[in-house]
């Protein structure tokens, strides 16, 4: 079942730049909630809880429940647009999500078992190929995130989507098993090998040559 975080919004009768700039004065955050085949709302919300919302992981797969006057509606965020200067929420975009049709969204990966990875003690790094994977699934199954467990992995050993628990609902837009995250070897074991190899080859006497000695005397 999808996690589900409910808000208080209040309506909005305007629409337009004015509008949404007397809203800001007015100590909200203006917003709308459109699709599911219905008209646009526009709404006004309090900035603490947007900013509380945005400062957690994963809220772009958090389904909201937004309640004006009586009226609940479903949604995601689906946009979020921030002041130029001081980075604050200006204005929230919400799809409105139709009882079974199946959305498109990204879910973020949690990596697991970190500490103990052997390819991670051992030095190595893990190249995040894909922080989030974009899937289609059911509003009423949405994964807030799926996890990924690096208790066994090595160098070069990679966790590719089948590797991935809370999938079960959930369908990618890419096709395949492709490739989620990679334990890399670190860069100064590759580093020694080549060196060591220039060495060895900067060290060796030219094919059918004897070592060279000292310089010739001068007669």
């Amino acid at each position: 079942m999808a996690n589900i975080v409910s808000i208080e919004a209040e309506s909005r009768l305007r629409a337009g730049k004015g509008a949404a700039r007397a809203t800001r004065r007015a100590g909200k955050v203006p917003g709308v909630i459109y699709g599911g085949h219905q008209e646009p709302n526009l709404i006004a919300l309090d900035p603490r809880v947007v900013i509380r919302e945005l400062h957690k992981g994963g809220w772009q797969s958090r389904v909201y429940e937004l309640s004006t006057g009586g009226d609940v509606v479903r949604a995601l965020i689906r946009g979020v647009q921030y002041h130029p200067v001081n980075d604050t929420p200006q204005h929230v975009d919400f799809q409105r999500l139709a009882p079974g049709e199946r959305i498109r969204v990204s879910v973020p990966v949690h990596f697991e078992n970190d500490t103990v990875c052997p390819g991670l003690k051992r030095g190595g790094v893990l190249n995040v190929v894909r922080h989030a994977v974009e899937v289609m699934c059911d509003p009423d199954h949405l994964p807030e995130q799926f996890s990924a467990d690096l208790a066994a992995l090595d160098f070069n050993d990679n966790v590719r989507w089948h590797d991935l628990k809370g999938t079960e609902h959930a369908r990618p837009t890419i096709e395949g098993d492709f490739v989620v995250a990679t334990v890399v070897p670190p860069a100064k074991i590759e580093l020694t090998a080549a060196e060591a190899a220039a060495a060895a080859a900067k060290a060796a006497p030219a094919k059918g040559k004897a070592p060279a000695k000292g310089g010739a005397k001068k007669g």
